[in-house]
């Protein structure tokens, strides 16, 4: 029996990122899910297909397998290291007619805890899986962002079916014997003059096909549920840094965990900060009287107004800190400051004009004389 392409179950390329994989499985997912195909058995196998593919294609290590071995790699107890000696051994025989010493007793243990020889294997079934994560997008306020706040999130997530309490089958119907691997929840498959065993794809490793489906669910065991989540925001989330909800994702199979709901923070600009980590940065306008004489002014700042002094003879562009003034501390992080960047304002009045040109007349030196090459 052929290896399953499950890149091509999902659409992808072979070297397609995690992200491309996970975007793919969603989008095949929603088409084929059985809440929107009540009753369509074809929707509901396809819907199986590409979510065993998507178990192996998002999880790196049974990838690597896969991509190395096909479905071989992934029967329970399989031997990576072995199976590469083996493969070499068959590499240089086929080169020269021999054996190179190779121990051919070794075979018997390539696939470790199987425990017996070729075409034999204990029969294990998969035990539970863990739900999907859920990724959600939240536009937050910029001030919000930076000293955090509570709010409601309101999605669709998949929740355990509480008709049939997960189980997919209705009440006091009893589940059958799976005929495809005849109730062993693994099929023997041949690679080669190796034979093992690998998942069954019909019960998925359970070894049972369902009675009659729970008509709330239709035998998924799941169902899709409204459900408003309180989030808790911390001081300083800021857009690449995701929220994680332990527990807040899809329900698991066969009794495993939940998954994590993860939520991207999209934060809004403000018309008078700009951030850069912890720090805040303003521009701060001034008089060129309070530039010449120097003064004290009112500033806002996330964590109230403060009074700050300007000091006589201040510079356009010249920058004033205000120590833990940017964003709270949290954590272990500790409080960002505020930069404030005078900008000198010139008035354009005709009155302002001569008074400004007093002032030239006060200057003893060129302000220029080192802007020359």
């Amino acid at each position: 029996m052929a290896d399953r392409d499950y890149y091509q179950i999902l659409g992808v390329d072979r070297s397609a990122s995690h992200e491309e994989i996970r975007k793919a499985y969603r989008k095949l997912a929603r088409k084929y899910h059985p809440d929107i195909n009540p009753g369509n058995k074809e929707a509901e196998n396809k819907f199986k297909e590409i979510s065993v593919a998507y178990d192996v294609l998002s999880d790196p290590e049974k990838r690597k397998l896969y991509d190395e071995f096909g479905e071989a790699g992934l029967a329970a107890g399989f031997d990576a290291g072995k199976a590469r000696s083996y493969r070499q051994w068959q590499e240089q025989s086929a080169r020269s007619g021999g054996t190179h010493g190779f121990d051919m007793g070794d075979l018997g243990d390539l696939f470790g805890d199987l425990g017996h020889s070729f075409g034999a294997g204990r029969q294990t079934r998969p035990g539970p899986i863990r739900g999907e994560d859920i990724e959600a997008t939240m536009e937050i306020d910029f001030l919000d962002a930076v000293r955090g706040f509570q709010t409601s999130l309101a999605l669709q997530r998949p929740v355990s079916c509480e008709s049939c309490q997960g189980a997919g089958t209705r009440s006091r119907t009893t589940p059958t014997t799976c005929p495809e691997c005849r109730g062993s929840g693994s099929k023997s498959m041949v690679q080669g003059p190796l034979q093992f065993r690998q998942t069954c794809p019909r019960c998925m490793g359970s070894g049972q096909l369902p009675g009659d489906p729970c008509a709330v669910c239709g035998g998924t065991g799941r169902v899709v549920r409204p459900e408003t989540i309180r989030v808790n925001v911390p001081p300083g989330a800021e857009p690449g840094k995701r929220i994680r909800l332990r527990g807040k994702g899809e329900v698991g199979v066969r009794g495993g965990a939940p998954g994590d709901l993860y939520i991207a923070p999209r934060i809004r600009p403000h018309p008078l900060f700009t951030r850069s980590g912890r720090d805040l940065t303003m521009e701060l306008p001034i008089t060129v009287g309070e530039a010449i004489r120097g003064a004290t002014v009112e500033v806002p700042t996330p964590v109230g107004a403060v009074k700050v002094k300007v000091p006589a003879g201040a510079q356009s562009g010249q920058r004033l800190r205000l120590k833990g003034k940017g964003v709270p501390a949290h954590g272990q992080s500790p409080a960002g400051d505020l930069y404030l960047r005078l900008m000198v304002r010139v008035p354009k009045e005709k009155v302002a004009q001569e008074a400004i040109e007093k002032i030239d007349q006060a200057y003893t030196e060129d302000v220029r004389k080192n802007v020359r090459l």
